[in-house]
């Protein structure tokens, strides 16, 4: 996250987003505190500033999904509930239709809806930056997967959920958008106006779990 007195971003990325501010601001120093205790049983920190467009198409348009294909790096995943990945972006199956594209490092805003929307443009598709409106969290940890079972309806027993594979669903109160990465890691896109909320009740979830 990014503050004037301890900045893990480096010097690149902080220059193309020095107007922006987390969402995650107002808990910052819960965010320092967790850090500081250095528990392999779980941490949490934002994944900030990441280019999210909402992409909607045809996979039956082959025009779409060439000019999806020839700027985003790969071919916008069919099937439900799974991820695609390019060089540069993940592209998360939203639903049939709809996808939601991440940039995998932080970038300035607006960079791929600006290379997508005239791609697409004579398509019947839309392409629509929302990275002003949610950001990425990622957690990780030995119990990551009994602080997410305390708010999350789904099953999250690695056999089910894993790597390659993304869920929307709820964290307590909050809507999330949840990616598997590895065994005891995950990634979270949350809402900017619930990414105050969701951090303070994941902290607190998991403050009984963890050391």
């Amino acid at each position: 996250m990014w503050n004037e007195t301890r900045d893990p971003m480096p010097l690149a990325e902080r220059a193309v987003n020095v107007n922006l501010e987390s969402p995650l601001i107002g808990v910052e120093d819960l965010l320092k505190v967790q850090d500081a205790r250095g528990s392999k049983a779980f941490a949490m920190r934002e994944q900030p500033f990441r280019d999210l467009v909402n992409v909607r198409g045809e996979l039956s348009d082959a025009a779409f999904v060439e000019a999806f294909e020839r700027t985003v790096g790969c071919r916008p995943p069919a099937a439900p509930n799974t991820v695609a990945r390019s060089a540069n972006y993940d592209v998360l199956w939203l639903g049939p239709d709809e996808w939601l594209v991440r940039s995998s490092a932080p970038v300035p805003a607006g960079v791929l809806e600006a290379k997508l929307a005239p791609e697409i443009g004579e398509c019947y598709a839309a392409a629509v930056d929302v990275g002003s409106g949610y950001t990425v969290v990622e957690v990780e940890g030995t119990r990551v997967r009994d602080v997410l079972s305390r708010g999350c309806p789904l099953d999250l027993h690695p056999s089910l959920f894993k790597p390659g594979q993304c869920a929307q669903s709820l964290y307590f109160k909050a809507s999330i958008v949840l990616i598997p990465i590895a065994a005891d890691r995950y990634e979270l896109v949350v809402r900017r106006s619930f990414a105050d909320y969701f951090c303070r009740i994941m902290l607190d979830a998991a403050a009984s779990l963890t050391p």
